[in-house]
């Protein structure tokens, strides 16, 4: 049993409490309060071994999510690159997994729990209009499989620029920004068509349509068992929407740069956005526009926004960084904290696990010394996953 006291905790669920106590049992969360007494009788009468740690002036937090990470899957920062996510033979690959092109010995995995990481989306793209499966999974393991919450959380597809680059340097479909949408709605069609000739041989109407591994992959987002992760900036937002609306589709719009300008049809959509990364250059481009004020806005308006780095395309520990960002340009501290845990672990689909410190979830704690995304001099004392510390900065 691992018991942490006397420390501020932003429950992430509605709910600060000033001085309390998280009771951990195996890998679960068993009881958060601040009734000393009641946790004085449990120390008392447990025959158990317990680990107390004494977080007295402390902030603890839920680990923190980054919902769109390529880590263990790309590497830019040693000698020779590392691409095992971007499958760039055909312009759909809705098949492919992203599971399978994960190192779970990449030193980022490291790096990332060392910085308060604890869950990452993990996705392919955006080399491809229909890049894959994007799964969740903890940062600290040996076996992916094992570190795996859920597998697939999304299909991911790209517009605009990635896949215009990769297929028109080639001289192949897409070379324009106007085919990207018709291979998507396309592919649609032919998964819909697919499913009907499914069900309707199922009830001997018909014969079994010839197995597709792509129109299976897109069937979930077609069933809304899964949404679509859709790389996305600027103008080609209007684009993800109707494409999104043609379908009745849920999906999040990741990046999402620009989207100052469409504040309203966002907010209509019901979409949610996965942000940034935030500290990206401000230059000219598609993908330069950072207009960290419609992060406030697009929270103001009720719409389920996260905030990422897009690792290993900026370094995962800038992840509590970019939310500072957040918090200079005016966004609360609680506010912007909810956008790298439990907003991102609700666009994954995996809040009733992650993302919130409450009984029956998953242990996973962030114990720091001053307010991170606040001050820029807060320390990270522990980092626990599944009940276990996995890091300290105490000697």
């Amino acid at each position: 049993m691992l018991v942490i006291r006397n420390s501020k905790i932003y429950t992430m669920a509605d709910r600060i409490i000033e001085k309390g106590y998280v009771i951990v049992e195996g890998k679960k969360i068993i009881k958060v309060g601040d009734d000393e007494s009641y946790l004085e009788s449990i120390i008392s009468e447990s025959t158990r071994d317990i680990e107390i740690i004494d977080g007295d002036g402390l902030v603890l937090l839920p680990g923190f999510v980054d919902c769109h990470s390529h880590i263990g899957g790309m590497n830019f920062s040693e000698s020779t690159s590392i691409d095992d996510l971007n499958e760039m033979t055909n312009s759909i690959t809705a098949n492919m997994e992203a599971i399978y092109g994960v190192d779970p010995k990449s030193p980022d995995f490291k790096y990332s729990y060392e910085n308060g990481i604890t869950t990452l989306g993990i996705t392919p793209g955006s080399g491809n209009v229909i890049c894959g499966l994007v799964f969740a999974a903890k940062t600290y393991g040996d076996n992916i499989f094992d570190m795996t919450i859920k597998n697939p959380v999304a299909l991911k597809v790209a517009l605009g620029g990635n896949p215009k680059r990769t297929y028109g340097d080639r001289n192949q479909t897409p070379s324009s920004r106007m085919a990207i949408p018709n291979i998507i709605i396309d592919s649609f069609n032919k998964a819909i068509k697919y499913l009907e000739e499914k069900e309707a041989a199922e009830l001997g109407k018909g014969e079994m349509p010839k197995y597709n591994r792509d129109l299976e992959a897109i069937i979930p987002a077609i069933k809304k068992e899964i949404p679509l992760k859709i790389h996305c900036t600027q103008f080609d937002m209007m684009t993800a929407i109707e494409v999104a609306k043609k379908f009745n589709l849920e999906f999040s719009i990741d990046h999402a740069w620009g989207a100052r300008d469409y504040i309203e049809e966002l907010v209509e959509s019901k979409c949610s956005i996965v942000f940034g990364p935030l500290g990206s250059i401000k230059s000219f481009g598609e993908a330069r526009l950072i207009d960290i004020e419609s992060v406030i806005e697009l929270d103001n308006r009720g719409v389920l926004t996260a905030i990422t780095t897009d690792a290993p395309i900026l370094n995962i520990d800038s992840l509590v960084h970019h939310a500072g960002e957040a918090v200079r340009s005016g966004l609360d501290v609680e506010r912007t904290l909810r956008m790298i845990t439990i907003n991102p672990a609700k666009i994954l689909g995996i809040d009733d696990v992650v993302g919130s410190i409450e009984e029956g979830k998953d242990a996973d704690l962030l114990l720091f010394k001053g307010m991170p995304t606040y001050n820029t001099n807060a320390k990270l004392i522990n980092t626990i996953i599944d009940g276990k510390i996995v890091y300290s900065s105490n000697p």
